[in-house]
């Protein structure tokens, strides 16, 4: 690697509303000087711009916008949002859409995640499906003490809305996502607030769902596109962190995390 001395040296020349970068390499087989030049427009008019600001009554919550409001309380809400374990995708119908050996073990591995988290838990919600109530119930083995709720239906799979850009591979399925979208749009303004006033501690809610829901969620959580939700993709049983603060803003903690899986027990449809 000797021979690449002199290499990657870049040399930046500011101007007006442009920037002339010079890229400066030496070859090193034959020790000819090659010269590259950039040139990196940054007028006024770039695609790179600000987005909207944060909407602070996101959720109608905001005691600036709403006086009328019971004080805010001062806790967080933690939203830890579980994918379910790799399932049979051969079932046709939903009760024939069960964990596969290796989602059970997905399942397992991921409970005893957060049971070395060790966070005091408030409780595990669940969509009424099967695959997430297995998973759910394998998570709820290894945190006996924390409260598992009832099914709840308005968590189930769907399609949120029509994605941006469309794959060519996706497809709307169970309902059309101009249906789906109302109950997982629900959803979301369901489990997805600041806290109560009556809240004076942090919370850690664990809900374990689908991918297409969680990762409408985290769209909306975060004010991004709702339409971008299929540009993120999901490891089955992998952990999804979003943190509401009393003040309304959003902060992500963590976004399909499976690090803790081996390799060999990884997997995503």
């Amino acid at each position: 690697m000797s021979g690449f001395r002199g290499f990657c040296r870049l040399l930046g020349v500011a101007g007006g509303t442009s920037t002339v970068v010079l890229l400066a390499a030496q070859n090193s087989k034959d020790g000819q000087f090659l010269k590259s030049r950039f040139l990196l427009n940054a007028e006024t008019d770039a695609k790179v711009r600000r987005s909207a600001k944060w909407d602070y009554n996101w959720d109608a919550r905001n005691p600036a916008t709403n006086p009328s409001m019971d004080p805010p309380s001062n806790a967080r809400r933690n939203i830890i949002l579980i994918r379910h374990g790799q399932y049979n995708l051969e079932g046709q119908e939903d009760k024939d859409r069960y964990l596969t050996e290796l989602g059970l073990q997905q399942a397992k591995i991921t409970g005893e995640r957060l049971a070395e988290m060790a966070l005091p838990y408030t409780s595990i919600a669940v969509s009424g499906m099967k695959r997430a109530i297995q998973t759910a119930n394998i998570v709820h083995e290894t945190l006996p003490n924390v409260p598992l709720l009832p099914q709840d239906t308005i968590l189930n799979e769907g399609s949120p809305i029509e994605p941006d850009p469309i794959e060519p591979s996706w497809k709307p399925y169970f309902l059309k996502h101009h249906i789906d979208g109302a109950r997982i749009e629900a959803a979301f303004r369901k489990y997805f607030h600041r806290a109560e006033s009556a809240q004076t501690e942090d919370s850690y809610e664990i809900v374990v769902c689908h991918a297409n829901v969680i990762r409408y969620f985290l769209c909306r959580a975060l004010q991004l596109p709702p339409e971008a939700w299929l540009r993120f993709s999901l490891r089955h049983a992998s952990i999804t962190w979003l943190v509401i603060r009393p003040d309304g803003e959003v902060n992500c903690r963590g976004i399909g995390e499976s690090g803790h899986f081996p390799v060999d027990k990884l997997s995503v449809t």
